[in-house]
């Protein structure tokens, strides 16, 4: 059964939550790792509603909420999301094309080869591929977060701080914005049928919802640990640094080494990539199974999603 918790967890570690931590280490400093480590609290038991509700029902959030309530009130949960979600793909390829772009490869061109890897992996392939090969690139999010950290290593700045000033809160509000969003509710509940309706271990209920339990929570610590690892890596940074610039980025994190940089990028990309993946399948899966589609024909949201976000941010420059 493992897959699905891990990689809802991971692409809670998106571009923009990347970016978000990073900017809060800049301000902060350690100011917020004691938050960040309480937020494993509700991101577990939201998560693992979410598993339990796929792997009982062996249904998505959108199929039950059409069946039990209405198709209006299931496509007025769902629809919403897929809009907002056009936005949250533009964040994507922007964080990639950022991390692209440190290493001298312009939007132009990053933009529509994360774009084609994107659809072969999504469009045509069964859902156990997908997870495959995203369970295969989670690790770099720990290797490149953690190399930049042991570069630039620890700083002996105070790490149990509250504080009332407005930049403290807008950090504070920021960090619990980004630790639940729509989609991952509906990618785990329907990530998590889909595994257990084609599962081939002879595994009951019980022992399966066990093992999803201990992979969301073990997945809520790990997102966590990643958004500390980004914090305390740009903690004490030229607090000017604007992280959606490839110059200022690289830039400041030079100063720790020549290679960090070039590993925040790769982290930066991997998480954009993973997020974007996972994004669509749990924004495209909570559209068809509202309106009653088969779950085969989501690649058709996934397209009118996310071909306008990319041909944007595609043409946006750089510097």
């Amino acid at each position: 059964m493992f897959g699905p918790a891990w990689l809802v967890m991971m692409a809670d570690m998106d571009a923009s939550s990347t970016i978000g931590a990073a900017e809060t280490g800049v301000v902060l400093k350690y100011s917020l790792i004691w938050f960040l480590l309480l937020l494993v609290i509700p991101l577990y038991f939201i998560q693992e509603a979410s598993g339990r509700i796929g792997l009982v029902t062996g249904k998505g959030l959108g199929e039950l909420v059409r069946e039990n309530y209405s198709r209006r009130t299931a496509v007025l949960m769902a629809f919403p999301m897929a809009l907002t979600d056009v936005l949250t793909y533009a964040v994507e390829y922007a964080g990639a094309a950022v991390g692209f772009a440190v290493f001298g490869v312009p939007p132009l061109i990053s933009v529509p080869i994360v774009f084609l890897a994107h659809v072969f992996l999504v469009v045509g392939n069964k859902y156990s591929q997908a997870e495959r090969a995203l369970l295969a690139l989670s690790p770099l999010l720990f290797l490149s977060f953690g190399l930049v950290l042991w570069q630039r290593g620890l700083k002996p700045h105070p790490i149990l701080v509250v504080s009332s000033s407005p930049s403290f809160l807008f950090l504070l509000a920021a960090n619990v914005g980004a630790v639940i969003m729509p989609f991952m509710l509906f990618f785990q509940a329907s990530a998590t049928a889909i595994k257990w309706s084609t599962r081939k271990e002879g595994v009951g209920t019980g022992e399966a919802m066990k093992r999803v339990r201990v992979e969301t929570f073990v997945g809520a610590i790990a997102t966590e640990i990643l958004m500390v690892f980004v914090e305390m890596s740009t903690a004490g940074l030229d607090p000017s640094t604007d992280f959606l610039s490839p110059r200022s980025l690289y830039t400041a994190l030079a100063s720790a080494s020549p290679l960090a940089p070039s590993l925040f990028s790769v982290g930066l990309i991997s998480a954009a990539f993973l997020a974007l993946v996972v994004i669509s399948l749990g924004s495209a899966w909570g559209v068809v199974e509202a309106l009653g589609v088969e779950r085969e024909r989501a690649y058709m949201i996934y397209m009118v999603e996310s071909v306008p976000a990319a041909l944007v941010i595609s043409l946006v420059p750089t510097s």
